[in-house]
């Protein structure tokens, strides 16, 4: 039976028998073969989905969030803090109140999509609104944990990206070897960095030969990695990773080097395009941010960047129930009919 990450990686870990597991289940998501999608863009090899939609709160944070939340209990902690675009605010406040743990949350006003924003309140944290971006927010944060007993667990949290690399682990198990090429969304630049720890220490461990390319995508309004600068005013549609001055930033520049990867940026467009296509071929609902992975490796691929017949594993981040708004921008105008047979024959063009 599967039981979270801890007791499934413990020994690739930072645990002892001291350490208390506060757990959801988190991890085992699905690595999803792509057949569709690869045919109708035009990609050449394997294109797996790898559906971090589908930990218990619906993204991949879940997994460093279990690890961060049983540390800060082995401490002694009773709360916690984050600043966050969405996500990190559902995965604090579901764990700590597993844990028992007052969570506090603070995000941007009116950056934040519904359905995560939903999900904190219902896990009943203190939530905050800032007249700022998330920059601001998670400079503030830092600051409280500072100076006061409460335990911050944004991805500066070192034991946020341990738990987040066991997901590098099960890419691994699932193929039976490491791909060729990893394509991640980027935001704060935790989650490419775990990624590259945990594939790293599987090498290191033997239980891999070779380890993949990453490839990362930033949106074009919110590419601080790829245009060398912060960016004050981060916008894309895609809220996840609506972040200008990302705190793993030289990390992750360290795993794109390491890895002979690269860090591109994407248009909104191109991401709505990617997320649309990834639901109607595939039959999976991801959030806008996800998307951003497919988006980019469309555009590698375009671009020559792939090798003949590369097995490449695309990273979605999120599930698209989180930010409902957008799928909804989509919808045509419903209009009701008579309820009759033949108002509904005529209505799906069958009369």
């Amino acid at each position: 039976m599967w039981r979270g990450v801890i007791h499934h990686y413990r020994k690739f870990l930072p645990v002892t028998d001291r350490t208390p597991v506060i757990t959801l289940h988190e991890g085992n998501t699905p690595l999803i073969r792509a057949e569709r999608l690869a045919q109708a863009l035009g990609l050449r090899g394997e294109v797996f989905l790898k559906y971090e939609g589908l930990n218990p709160t619906g993204s991949f944070k879940d997994r460093g969030m279990a690890l961060a939340l049983s540390k800060a209990v082995e401490a002694g902690g009773t709360a916690v803090i984050c600043a966050s675009t969405g996500n990190t605010s559902a995965s604090t406040a579901a764990y700590a109140a597993r844990a028992g743990c007052r969570a506090i949350v603070v995000v941007p006003k009116g950056s934040v999509a519904l359905g995560k924003l939903s999900q904190a309140i219902m896990h009943g944290a203190t939530v905050v609104q800032l007249e700022g971006n998330f920059d601001d927010a998670l400079e503030i944060v830092r600051s409280v944990a500072a100076r006061f007993p409460v335990a911050l667990v944004n991805s500066v949290n070192p034991f946020r990206l341990e738990g987040q690399k066991t997901a590098a682990f099960e890419v691994c198990e699932q193929l039976g070897e490491a791909p060729d090429v990893v394509c991640l969304p980027v935001g704060n630049a935790g989650n490419i960095s775990a990624y590259w720890k945990g594939f790293r220490e599987y090498r290191e461990a033997g239980a891999i030969g070779t380890v993949p390319r990453l490839l990362g995508w930033q949106a074009e309004g919110a590419a601080p990695l790829v245009r060398g600068e912060v960016v004050r005013r981060p916008e894309t549609v895609a809220s996840a990773i609506r972040i200008g001055n990302p705190a793993n930033w030289k990390m992750a520049l360290t795993a794109i080097e390491e890895s002979r990867g690269e860090v591109g940026m994407v248009t909104d467009a191109e991401i709505l395009e990617a997320y649309r296509q990834v639901a109607l071929l595939e039959g999976i609902y991801c959030e806008p941010a996800s998307a951003a992975a497919v988006a980019g490796l469309v555009k590698a691929s375009r671009a020559g960047k792939l090798p003949p017949g590369a097995r490449v594993v695309c990273v979605l981040t999120g599930h698209g129930l989180k930010d409902p708004e957008t799928a909804l921008t989509f919808a045509p105008q419903l209009r009701p009919i008579a309820a009759t047979l033949d108002a509904v024959l005529a209505a799906i063009g069958l009369g």
